[in-house]
């Protein structure tokens, strides 16, 4: 009956890893570990025990982890945070812009700036970040999308 909380505190340990790991493996041997209890439970000798524990293991880690990550990965998404989530975003010239120095308008703040392709653009300009370099906000020209005129026949 001993053997049968060893296995379980093995799970718990396992369990543990996983949470500060993060990548599914320990997780696996953690099921792997408390089927194991299970089998201890139900009077199977350790030998058979340990072959639980391995079967469930290899089973877990080549069948189930794959599987779980394409799922994992599939549902987390491609968020943007902090100044990156400002790429793209439209920003004011506040004052000259220069391929060196400037000031902009972004997110209701005010940034430094410098153009991207080293032009200058006057005060008032409406711009586009393109990348965020330190606390320098990288800009280049607003693209407004035209329209194809309609067709006149």
């Amino acid at each position: 009956m001993m053997v049968f909380v060893w296995w379980l505190a093995a799970g718990l340990v396992l369990g543990i890893v996983e949470v500060v790991t993060v990548d599914l493996i320990f997780l696996m041997l953690a099921i792997s570990a408390v089927l194991a209890a299970g089998a201890a439970a139900l009077g199977v000798p350790l030998v058979g025990q340990v072959a639980v524990f391995t079967v469930s293991a290899v089973v877990l880690l080549l069948l189930v982890r794959p599987w779980a990550r394409r799922h994992l990965a599939r549902a987390t998404p491609d968020i943007r945070t902090n100044a990156q989530s400002l790429i793209g975003r439209e920003a004011v010239a506040l004052t000259r812009l220069t391929g060196v120095e400037g000031r902009v308008r972004l997110a209701g703040e005010t940034w430094s700036a410098r153009t991207e392709d080293r032009a200058e653009v006057p005060s008032g300009t409406h711009v586009r970040v393109v990348r965020i370099d330190g606390a320098t906000a990288v800009v280049g020209p607003l693209q407004t999308i035209v329209e194809p005129p309609p067709d006149q026949t």
